[in-house]
């Protein structure tokens, strides 16, 4: 009896999955249809019957005959919490021991036992801030990939920092004080790095990699970021 009882919810489970994933397919088809662009994933959330749908590394959301298409943040009123971009977070993670770290500016601070990575424009004004709120924080070590996106002169400022005897210094006193370095004459990464930016979808500066591999679009206030790396760190 018992085994019958559990095949049968076996069984109901499996249909309820198969009807799942028959009509996530419609939806892909019909989104596709609707945009023009294949979507790389839909699911089903439980958030009013809406059904989430990445497209070119965004999400959209969708009713499930596709009538509607709706973008941007969904937020939950009780905790705040940015739902759509944890989303996000979540599926731009990367694996971060596939990072090639030979390729970034190293910077060590007290024991160095904490660690993350960032990705930064020699040029961009919140990667400014971020060094600067950096300056706070001890016991990391910070891998930093210069990536000059911004602006026509960022590459020239990004090879003399690589080119430069302390690298981290360098970069340091560039990023804080506004203090450059002299012209590299080097072989820096630049094409490299740009290469990297480009396989992990590195839209603008800074974007920061935790050791889980989640992704931080954007400078972030240093208790936020110190709180990550606690959880990180567990």
């Amino acid at each position: 009896m018992l085994k019958q009882l559990f095949s049968s919810a076996c069984l109901a489970l499996l249909l309820l999955a198969g009807n799942a994933l028959a009509d996530e397919a419609k939806v892909k088809q019909a989104v596709e249809a609707a945009v023009g662009a294949k979507p790389e994933g839909v699911r089903k959330t439980n958030i009013l019957g809406l059904y989430e749908v990445v497209v070119g590394g965004e999400i959209l959301y969708t009713d499930e005959k596709v009538n509607y298409i709706l973008t941007g943040n969904i937020i939950d009123t009780k905790t705040r919490q940015n739902l759509t971009q944890e989303r996000l977070n979540k599926l731009s993670a990367i694996k971060f021991a596939d990072l090639p770290l030979e390729l970034a500016v190293k910077t060590v601070k007290g024991d160095g036992k904490r660690v993350f990575a960032t990705f930064e424009d020699p040029n961009c004004g919140y990667c400014k801030k971020l060094a600067k709120e950096l300056t706070g924080i001890n016991n990391v070590t910070i891998y930093t990939f210069l990536l000059p996106i911004l602006s026509r002169d960022s590459a020239e400022k990004a090879k003399a920092v690589w080119c430069a005897a302390d690298r981290a210094k360098a970069w340091s006193d560039l990023m804080v004080n506004g203090t450059a370095p002299a012209a590299g004459t080097c072989d820096a990464p630049i094409e490299k790095v740009l290469a990297l930016a480009q396989k992990y979808n590195i839209r603008g500066t800074p974007t920061i990699f935790l050791p889980s591999g989640e992704r931080i679009p954007g400078a972030i206030p240093i208790a936020q970021l110190e709180q990550k790396l606690a959880q990180a760190a567990k």
